[in-house]
């Protein structure tokens, strides 16, 4: 399986008083890298972004061992578990070559903002998608 993957750079501000990575930055860790993963796929006019877009309904964390902050970028790896008619569900890995610091998945369905509703994913989608998918 192809995973994408980002190298995100830590910063100062997301390190608590322990000198840690708080928890709650690795959601936004995870969405930082699914958003750069999605750029590629997500239609360029703002318009057609806000009907082909995606939504997240569940984030679920394993954290595995705290993340110090450092210069050090920290590898953020996304693939695809399942996608399916609006649903969509990806895996990520939050983690350096000697260290997995989290496993997570996030439920999301492909929604149009416009209408207010869940969409079928195109065709378009599924192409990009099967490129991180086990299948």
């Amino acid at each position: 399986m192809k995973k994408y993957t980002y190298s995100l750079p830590l910063r100062w501000a997301d390190a608590d008083a322990y000198g840690h990575v708080n928890n709650a930055k690795f959601l936004q860790y995870m969405e930082e890298a699914r958003t750069r993963m999605f750029q590629e796929m997500l239609p360029a006019d703002e318009a057609e972004r806000r009907q082909h877009a995606f939504v997240v309904g569940r984030s679920i964390v394993d954290y595995r061992a705290p993340l110090s902050y450092r210069e050090a970028p920290v590898d953020v790896n996304v693939w695809v578990v399942t996608s399916r008619g609006a649903r969509l569900e990806l895996g990520y890995e939050i983690r350096d070559d000697n260290q997995l610091y989290a496993e997570a998945t996030t439920t999301m369905a492909a929604y149009n903002l416009d209408s207010g509703r869940p969409r079928r994913l195109s065709e378009t989608e599924k192409e990009f998608l099967a490129r991180y998918t086990d299948a």
